[in-house]
């Protein structure tokens, strides 16, 4: 059984990957390091949302940075991270995605959920 602080940690570990935009830098982030203006120009968002999120992700420690000259290239931490998101796809595709239905967490459109 998982004690209490145990339990804690990993509900701040998914709830730092729960928002979309963190969860997409970390899908970019798995294919290797980037910048923020590159994930800017990627995902279509503001440097400042982009810089908000990836210092939410450095100070939950699943990203760090390297500097080169004026450049940060940032990356993921630990390539377990990878291994968490690809089972959750796989546990995904296992249930039908049917998490996207759930009252409380799903998006609550079926038509969506099915596809």
């Amino acid at each position: 059984m998982i004690d209490a602080p145990e339990q804690l940690a990993a509900v701040s570990l998914f709830h730092s990957l729960a928002d979309p935009t963190r969860l997409r830098i970390v899908q970019r982030l798995m294919g290797g390091e980037t910048r923020v203006r590159d994930l800017v120009s990627e995902l279509g968002l503001a440097q400042s949302t982009i810089s908000e999120h990836v210092a939410c992700l450095r100070d939950c420690g699943l990203v760090e940075g390297r500097v080169e000259g004026r450049q940060v290239f940032y990356s993921l931490t630990r390539p377990e991270l990878i291994d968490i998101l690809q089972a959750a796809e796989v546990l995904l595709d296992a249930t039908g995605h049917k998490v996207d239905l759930c009252s409380v967490y799903g998006r609550h459109d079926t038509t969506e959920a099915r596809r």
